[in-house]
């Protein structure tokens, strides 16, 4: 009878706890992107260029709201003059890109629109799913998010509408497929070739508003003892804001200091050091916040990490780098869209794994 009552008991906390499986466990894997890449076919309209305009929407899990600028597709020259003062040899040399449109966020990512996926009273396993999720759970709550930090992650520099902060670049890309699965959208990290487009708007100059340094304060939260609530100085000439200090901002290509040299759009990431960042600092001076300044990832992000191996979600020692987000118009393959939500996704000590990246992997 006792034995009875206590399988009894079990099955009741199994009918009735929200995140225990009723079924086979959903995972995180290209059958979920599938999911997300169909509802976004149904949901995603804009099908021109010329249907495209600025927007502002609400995540809907957590009624937080986001705004969106719409970016028209053209050619423009990366890089840096070899004049520019304060340039770096890996500014050039200077290229012709083609960029398709796409929406920008206005803003970066603020921690009112990152802690409700990345921080979390779900126990998670390491790779961040969740234990024991039940069959019928909504597609964005199977995404897999960041485990528990080790350390509260704004450092005291403030939370709200300020810059999440200290994500790896997985975490950003799960945080674009998180925010994909609920709203229909497509959203990932821009490319490099984007983020300086976007940063110029139509410029030519070592800064978005001009030349002379000595006016970035009106634009930039640069060499200051922390960063600002996202959006306080003017905006660029297309309407972004916080494009040069604040937060670096991730983008999606490895980094090379000759990959201007390489023709081609996007430098996959292969290998988990180094990757791109852009945009300059709090932390940084004048020359950091440059169009066309670029900043290489590194081991040394994760220095007081404690976990072995590193954990794939945080870099405690960044306390500048933060991201934006992009939604392209062209909906890419469900194959490609995978591979960008998780080129993340590898181990601190497989350096050289492909995760599945095809031969020749080069263009969104």
């Amino acid at each position: 009878m006792l034995k009875y009552l206590h399988l009894l008991l079990i099955g009741i906390a199994i009918s009735t706890t929200p995140h225990l499986s009723l079924g086979e466990e959903p995972k995180d894997d290209i059958t979920l992107t599938e999911k997300i890449r169909a509802r976004i076919l149904k949901k995603s309209t804009e099908l021109s260029e010329g249907a495209m305009s600025n927007y502002s929407a609400i995540i809907p899990s957590s009624k937080v709201p986001y705004d969106m600028i719409a970016i028209k597709g053209g050619t423009f020259l990366m890089g840096s003059p070899a004049d520019e003062k304060k340039r770096a040899p890996d500014e050039g040399p200077q290229r012709n890109i083609k960029v398709e449109p796409f929406w920008m966020g206005k803003y970066e990512i603020t921690w009112n629109q990152y802690e409700p996926f990345g921080y979390t009273d779900y126990p998670r396993r390491k790779n961040g799913s969740i234990l024991q999720l039940r069959s019928d759970a909504p597609l964005y709550r199977i995404v897999s998010a960041p485990t528990t930090a080790y350390t509260e992650m704004s450092f005291g520099m403030g939370t709200g509408n300020h810059p999440a902060i200290c994500m790896t670049q997985h975490a950003a890309s799960k945080f674009c497929q998180w925010l994909s699965a609920q709203t229909g959208h497509y959203y990932r990290l821009p490319t490099e070739a984007e983020w300086e487009y976007a940063c110029r708007a139509g410029t030519t100059t070592a800064y978005s508003f001009g030349d002379d340094p000595s006016q970035l304060k009106n634009y930039a939260v640069y060499d200051a003892n922390q960063y600002a609530v996202v959006g306080t100085k003017k905006p660029n000439p297309w309407g972004i804001y916080d494009m040069h200090g604040n937060v670096l901002e991730w983008c999606l290509d490895q980094y090379y200091p000759n990959a201007y040299s390489i023709n081609k759009q996007i430098i996959p990431a292969l290998k988990l050091y180094p990757r791109v960042s852009r945009g300059g600092s709090w932390y940084d001076y004048e020359a950091g916040c440059r169009s066309a300044t670029r900043y290489p990832s590194n081991r040394d992000w994760k220095l007081e990490d404690p976990q072995n191996p590193k954990s794939l979600w945080h870099h405690a020692d960044a306390q500048w780098l933060g991201f934006r987000i992009v939604r392209p118009l062209k909906i890419p393959s469900t194959e490609r869209m995978h591979q960008l939500w998780n080129s993340g996704n590898i181990s601190d000590y497989d350096k050289n794994k492909k995760n599945g990246l095809p031969a020749g992997y080069d263009l969104i």
